[in-house]
């Protein structure tokens, strides 16, 4: 309560401040000084300094005459506008009036905007209390099999699955129960599992994998069974998947599905600063076509914003136009479709000047120049890709057919 009286004591202060500095203003408020007697005197200085400078020879005499001229034709403008039209002070009612619209917009104005967007009635959280607010719901999570459980008991449409497949995964299981210490015939069926969306299945037999292999597990091992245990309580990160992916770090400190998920982990317990401590760097990392990627370019913007902190995707995760991407242009107005290519256009240009790329990528950003008009730009791409290429014969080829095809090659 006595914080929520001092926020207001505070803001109420500040609001005022603010409010008696326009006030001042307003009431300082006097005619220019240029409309008044100040403008004649400023004329007549004028007038007679141009007088010394014409005595010493400063000024020419024709030019003398021409200044005389216009000063004395601005001093007489100027004394009958004085006498013509006074300037009157402000009234007193107008002065009145703009006072108090000052007071209302700043007063309300701001207990309005606070309602809006801020949280009134709330006390402040600080830093230390969030955290272990935080730390303190990690430490409540559900486990695992009761996630799994909450999960199986939502109803669930199966998706589409071929018959002999399904066959096939059966007899699967009849083996491997059969057979308990087949490592291969558990690797098998936890990969067949998860293919058909039987995630608790598939991860109770990598769980199998891992304990076959004993020490001999690898971090993939690891990170593959923590995958399947979040996949299965439905991309919810319990605490024995937290265990997983701590093993797997331990053995691969570099392990991308590890980052990936601890990042998800931080992300679901509100500490969204470590989650972007974790996948901002992992991006900067990965290829483009890592499977983590997109994942997090879909989540950071959110968990950037909630951390505070301004991101942005790495300019090497812009990808260029793709023969469909042009096709599905081709049904946009010209503006449009004009925009989006040169958006991905510049988004691979820029990639390429920065980290380089597969001649592939070389290719489709001379044809998407092509497509643009911008021969020159295509041409330019065509000559530092001969130079880039030169001792690989066959990547300058799938290039030059790029290059021939936007007109820029032989």
């Amino acid at each position: 309560m006595a914080d929520t009286v001092w926020f207001w004591i505070a803001a109420g202060g500040m609001t005022l401040a603010v409010a008696a500095t326009m006030v001042a203003a307003v009431l300082r408020a006097r005619p220019d000084p240029a409309d008044g007697p100040r403008a004649l005197q400023v004329y007549r200085d004028q007038l007679a300094e141009l007088e010394r400078d014409a005595a010493r020879g400063l000024v020419p005499d024709a030019e003398a005459d021409r200044l005389r001229t216009e000063i004395a034709r601005r001093l007489l403008d100027a004394d009958r506008a004085r006498g013509a039209a006074p300037v009157a002070p402000t009234p007193r009612a107008a002065r009145a009036a703009a006072v108090a619209a000052i007071l209302a917009v700043v007063g309300a104005g701001s207990v309005a905007l606070y309602a809006r967007l801020g949280a009134p009635g709330y006390p402040d959280i600080p830093l230390a209390a969030r955290i272990a607010e935080a730390d303190a719901r990690a430490a409540a999570r559900i486990g695992q099999e009761e996630a799994e459980a909450r999960l199986a008991a939502l109803p669930r449409t199966p998706g589409p699955a071929d018959p002999r497949h399904v066959e096939l995964v059966e007899q699967l299981r009849e083996v491997v129960a059969g057979r308990p210490d087949d490592l291969r015939g558990h690797e098998l069926l936890a990969r067949n599992e998860a293919m058909l969306g039987n995630f608790a299945a598939a991860r109770r037999a990598q769980a199998a994998v891992v304990a076959l292999k004993g020490d001999a597990a690898t971090a993939e091992d690891h990170a593959a069974l923590a995958e399947l245990m979040i996949l299965a309580a439905g991309a919810f990160v319990s605490p024995e998947a937290e265990a997983a992916l701590n093993r797997a770090l331990a053995l691969d400190p570099a392990n991308g599905t590890a980052h990936y998920y601890m990042g998800l982990l931080f992300a679901q317990n509100g500490r969204f600063d470590l989650a972007v401590r974790i996948w901002r760097p992992l991006l900067d990392r990965s290829a483009p076509d890592a499977p983590w990627v997109v994942p997090i370019l879909d989540q950071m913007p959110d968990v950037a914003a909630l951390a505070g902190v301004n991101w942005s995707p790495p300019v090497r995760m812009a990808r260029g136009p793709s023969a469909a991407d042009v096709a599905a242009a081709s049904s946009m107005d010209p503006e449009a479709r004009q925009a989006m290519i040169r958006g991905m256009v510049e988004g691979l240009a820029a990639r390429l000047a920065s980290d380089g790329g597969p001649p592939e990528d070389w290719a489709q950003l001379i044809r998407a120049l092509g497509v643009l008009g911008e021969g020159d730009r295509a041409a330019a791409i065509w000559a530092e890709a001969q130079g880039r290429f030169a001792a690989a014969p066959a990547a300058l080829d799938t290039i030059r057919a790029a290059a021939v095809a936007a007109g820029v090659a032989e």
